[in-house]
């Protein structure tokens, strides 16, 4: 899949400027400085489990198979090694190409300063631009801020009826012909 995605500078609302531009294999060392960065909490609202490294083939795999199997996107902020990723979103196709799945990762320094908004909208966009008829997530039922934006996005909220610590969230993006 070929990508056309037009990179673009964005003012969050503390007045920090980022880059937000496509997920690249080359940005595997620095998603395992974001990973560092993150807190023990952090990284179990966005693993759903406690993780204290990263899975470096499954980064890689993920990486490497982006454009044929989804999009991903990262925000980025200068740094003395060259960039740091601040904030990162990613949908992968399933089996039915018109559904993906989604995730997001935003470095605790930026909470609250609009950043997982810009990276989920971005994502949504680019997904619906791509054709991707449905987004859908599993979110920790006590990850709250993270279910806050799900909803303001749009996005229907249920309970998994199998395991209540995690919420299952959908967001129709193409009407479907039947």
């Amino acid at each position: 899949m070929t990508s056309n995605f037009s990179e673009f500078d964005h003012t969050l609302r503390d007045g920090r400027v980022v880059h937000v531009r496509e997920m690249r294999p080359e940005d595997e060392g620095e998603f395992v400085q974001t990973f560092d960065r993150l807190s023990p909490d952090a990284r179990y609202m966005r693993f759903m489990r406690f993780v204290k490294a990263p899975d470096m083939k499954r980064l890689r795999e993920v990486l490497g198979s982006l454009h044929e199997h989804g999009f991903g996107l990262v925000a980025t902020v200068p740094a003395a090694d060259g960039y740091d990723i601040v904030g990162s979103a990613i949908y992968f196709l399933g089996k039915d190409p018109s559904v993906c799945e989604f995730a997001t990762t935003v470095d605790g320094d930026f909470a609250g300063a609009g950043l997982g908004r810009l990276v989920m909208t971005t994502l949504i966009a680019e997904a619906k631009k791509r054709g991707v008829a449905v987004m859908e997530g599993f979110v920790l039922s006590e990850n709250k801020p993270m279910l806050r934006l799900a909803a303001k996005l749009g996005f229907a909220i249920a309970s998994d009826p199998d395991d209540r610590s995690v919420s299952y969230c959908t967001l129709r993006l193409a009407e479907t012909t039947p």
